[in-house]
């Protein structure tokens, strides 16, 4: 039987690394009251050599996914920035968004609402768009101010994106982008976004927004 997690605030921990470094993430949270995660692998993008807003340059990087509560995911990414000492260039970011319901885990107590580490709000861009294009998305959202993404290996299966091979269906690569962003400037990159890859015509792409709550490592 599922467990859900609605009776309490839940946060989505999102840790931007390294490679090699994804491990010992989890390791430092679980320490600190997270229960598990999972690591996916990515690709840095920057375009701007002297702001390098996500800490993302060309390389390789581990993009770390965890579940928790707001108390416990303020503690451990507070632990995890002292550990990992994210406001250093080239030391990673750290993020958590909000969760209306989680399914597949423990039950959570009830907990404190959660704070922001500056006034600054930011949102997370997620743009899903055919593998090849993602360096598109990057393009169009740095021409108008984004510093940079980060680029993630997917796979699809909508009713626009499957062809067949031999009578069989074969489900194309995708491509997530993920920009973090000053929330007053979400709409222009989105905007920009959307016109360049045409993501309103059907199996262009999907594009979709989350507040943050939390954020280090971002400068």
């Amino acid at each position: 039987m599922n467990n859900y997690l609605d009776k309490c605030e839940i946060e989505l921990l999102c840790i931007i690394v390294n490679n090699g470094l994804g491990s010992k993430i989890i390791r430092v949270a679980k320490q600190h009251g997270i229960l598990g995660g999972t690591v996916f692998l990515g690709k840095g993008t920057i375009k701007n050599k002297v702001l390098e807003f996500l800490d993302l340059t060309d390389i390789n990087k581990e993009i770390v996914i965890m579940f928790s509560d707001t108390k416990t995911a303020n503690n451990a990414l507070e632990e995890l920035d002292r550990v990992f000492t994210f406001k250093k260039p080239n030391h990673g970011i750290a993020f958590s968004t909000s969760v209306k319901s989680l399914i597949g885990t423990h039950q959570c107590s009830n907990i404190n609402q959660y704070r922001s580490e500056n006034n600054i709000m930011y949102d997370a861009i997620y743009v899903i768009v055919e593998k090849g294009k993602a360096e598109s998305v990057v393009e169009a959202a740095t021409k108008v101010g984004a510093k940079g993404g980060t680029i993630i290996n997917a796979r699809g299966s909508g009713i626009h994106e499957t062809s067949k091979l031999f009578a069989m269906d074969i489900e194309p690569e995708r491509e997530i982008v993920l920009i973090l962003s000053e929330s007053i400037n979400t709409e222009i990159i989105t905007a920009s976004i959307s016109e360049e890859l045409k993501i309103d015509e059907p199996g262009n792409g999907i594009i979709f927004i989350q507040s943050v709550n939390n954020v280090y490592g971002v400068y």
